[in-house]
């Protein structure tokens, strides 16, 4: 099969979700012996790469600003597309897959996918006309392409109340690569087992501020251990008021740590010795860096909207979101329960090794697209001898 992928920003994944899970799906399908070709912006994969672990990447330019980045360069995509001869293009989200009706009308015998990753017009960074925008990109998702991939259980119920569609559940995966390595603790003055982390994209809606004032509270208080540190790993996305908020109430802390986005061997040596892994966001699609942290065997801590609570079980630990005081009571009862988070760590591993495997996935994928395609050819079949009559 020749498959496209449009929506994400591009691949290596630097940062974001959307762009770790286009990597691992794009590359495992390409080492099945597809043709896979990913559509990456100029302003986020270095154009000198022309091809990753088999996958073709497509070079485009977009607008380089929050409310036109993504669309433009989706726009430019899909004309690409559009004179491409592609079996399958799969696009990413629900603003990309907007655009996905273009497809449908040039390409009607083009196989047509949509991942609905997340309702993202409630991630605070979207003014009102970025949101009602998104809400038209989340029915097209639903309405257009042949088949709509949901990632979790809540979203396939939510499809199927407001949209009256039968979307197909395929979650995020979890790649965890445990290392004794600790070379780079050494950058941040960190000892194994003796700092939380929180990986995420710096954003408003992810809820770093309430962990960086939880944070606070328990060291006034005294009820930090002797140098134990938190460790905030990530970058912002067009949203540097905010990335410039959370160090403005960081200032003189000197155990709050802000590494920037990490990734290979410096994340997983992060991951690997980590105490606990907490996840204070208001809102969520399937959060890869919380699967992950899971494969890590990482005791999770999150806030309690489905969307984390689905894929943690009994595997994790909850506090109230967006309430500070619940948090920091949550921290320090784990902090004195080091076999209890031992013990759930060791759970949650067990889970991610046999719910979300990547490999799982991208068979689950290419089931779909292959499904589609076997249609499309009985439809043409159907056609022909239908003119022959």
């Amino acid at each position: 099969m020749k498959i496209a992928f449009i929506g994400q920003k591009g691949i290596p994944a630097i940062q974001g979700g959307v762009e770790k899970h286009v990597e691992e799906l794009s590359t495992r399908l390409a080492k099945q012996g597809h043709e896979v070709f990913v559509y990456v912006r100029n302003n986020y994969t270095d154009k000198r790469i022309k091809k990753y672990k088999g996958v073709k990447l497509i070079h485009l330019p977009s607008i380089s600003n929050k409310n036109l980045d993504t669309i433009s360069h989706t726009f430019l995509a899909t004309l690409h597309a559009i004179f491409r001869r592609y079996d399958v293009i799969h696009y990413q989200a629900i603003g990309p897959s907007s655009l996905s009706f273009l497809i449908r009308i040039f390409k009607p015998f083009t196989s047509l996918v949509a991942t609905f990753h997340c309702q993202d017009y409630y991630h605070q960074k979207w003014g009102w006309f970025a949101g009602v925008y998104l809400r038209f990109g989340e029915y097209i998702t639903c309405k257009i392409p042949h088949k709509t991939i949901v990632i979790s259980n809540i979203l396939k119920n939510y499809v199927k109340k407001y949209y009256e569609k039968d979307a197909i559940v395929i979650p995020n995966g979890a790649e965890a690569n445990p290392t004794k390595k600790d070379q780079a603790l050494k950058i941040w003055n960190l000892k194994k087992k003796n700092y939380i982390i929180s990986v995420s994209r710096l954003i408003r809606h992810k809820g770093i501020h309430y962990l960086i004032e939880a944070f606070k509270q328990l060291e006034d208080i005294n009820k930090i251990p002797n140098n134990f540190k938190l460790v905030i790993v990530g970058d912002g996305f067009h949203t540097d008021d905010y990335v410039n908020y959370l160090k403005k109430i960081s200032v003189g802390r000197k155990n709050i740590i802000f590494t920037g986005s990490q990734t290979s061997s410096n994340l997983e040596q992060l991951f690997s010795h980590a105490y606990l892994f907490v996840q204070p966001s208001e809102s969520e699609g399937l959060s890869l860096s919380l699967l992950e942290a899971m494969g890590y065997g990482i005791a999770p801590l999150v806030s309690d909207i489905p969307e984390n609570l689905d894929p943690i079980g009994e595997c994790g630990f909850s506090f109230e979101n967006k309430n500070v005081a619940d948090l920091r009571d949550k921290i320090v009862y784990l902090l004195v329960k080091p076999e209890e988070v031992e013990k759930i760590g060791l759970l949650a591993k067990e889970k991610a090794e046999k719910k979300y495997s990547w490999d799982s996935i991208a068979r689950k994928t290419a089931q779909v697209y292959e499904e589609l395609i076997s249609k499309k050819c009985l439809k043409e079949q159907y056609a022909y001898k239908s003119k022959k009559i």
